[in-house]
């Protein structure tokens, strides 16, 4: 690998063309890419810093830089729907996931999230991933030590069901992106310490739903919070400036609720609920 900003080998790289087409490959000793105009050869690229311009033999022109996390993931192979960049921002950033935190995550799909925990909880921190299915473990195995450039020691990946696990250890954090989290809450509220922090991720309203219930229900959480993120890019041409037409809209919920101290009873909800939040009274 080489210096920060510049290419060496073994260095993933992106081109992006006058259109904002992306390319992306790893720069190989002895290798070329080629386009429909002409070829780079890879050994042109070793040394060269990031920001640099470069151009095919026919003299296509691109811009080269290295990928940001967001254009690795979105281009990585996937096993599974990927957790996206705006989501994964909201995740570190809602459930503090911090330098040096233990994570607990289930349901790792093709490795974003995990990347991301790991990148944010730095080599002082942890995090166990657990996997109910072994192709969607060895797909987010491979993207994972494709981008840390091998497997990081501070990474433990468990093929199963989370609620099958024996948890010895305490967390931090726990991070759940799977179909059912209400079934793991009482498990989540053991593997926290006091102050630690449960976050979930659904697609749907009625996942939303039954999780919320059953945080409450346990009794050992915060009253939960609910979000979802979406996204608008805008367009600026001069004094031109309007939103774009495409946007990236809804692609799940976060419900987040942090660990109580032992003993200790959650406050009553003092807010009143919508008339007929919980069905209609048979009285």
């Amino acid at each position: 690998m080489s210096n920060l900003g510049y290419f060496g080998a073994g260095d993933r790289i992106q081109l992006t063309d006058p259109k904002g087409k992306l390319y992306s490959f790893t720069i190989t000793p002895g290798k070329e890419w080629h386009t429909h105009k002409g070829w780079i050869t890879h050994d042109d690229l070793i040394g060269m810093p990031e920001g640099s311009v470069v151009s095919t033999t026919a003299g296509l022109k691109f811009t080269a830089f290295k990928p940001l996390l967001a254009d690795y993931v979105l281009t990585m192979p996937r096993g599974a729907t990927i957790v996206y960049p705006k989501d994964a921002a909201m995740i570190i950033g809602l459930a503090d996931v911090y330098p040096g935190a233990r994570v607990l995550e289930a349901g790792v799909g093709s490795g974003a999230l995990t990347i991301s925990l790991l990148r944010a909880v730095g080599v002082q921190g942890t995090v166990h991933s657990v996997e109910r299915r072994s192709d969607f473990a060895e797909n987010a195995l491979s993207n994972v030590e494709n981008y840390f450039s091998g497997r990081p020691s501070n990474w433990t990946l468990t093929v199963g069901d989370l609620q099958d696990q024996v948890v010895s250890d305490e967390y931090d954090r726990v991070i759940l992106d799977m179909l059912a989290p209400w079934e793991c809450v009482d498990l989540a509220s053991r593997a926290l310490r006091p102050g630690g922090v449960f976050m979930a991720y659904v697609a749907t309203t009625t996942q939303l739903s039954v999780t919320a219930e059953a945080l409450k229900a346990d009794g050992r959480f915060t009253e939960p919070e609910s979000s979802e993120t979406i996204v608008r890019g805008w367009h600026h041409e001069g004094l031109a400036v309007r939103p774009q037409q495409r946007m990236i809209g809804h692609t799940g919920f976060l419900i987040q609720s942090r660990k109580m101290a032992p003993g200790v009873e959650v406050l009553a909800r003092r807010r009143r609920p919508a008339k007929g939040a919980y069905g209609v009274s048979e009285d």
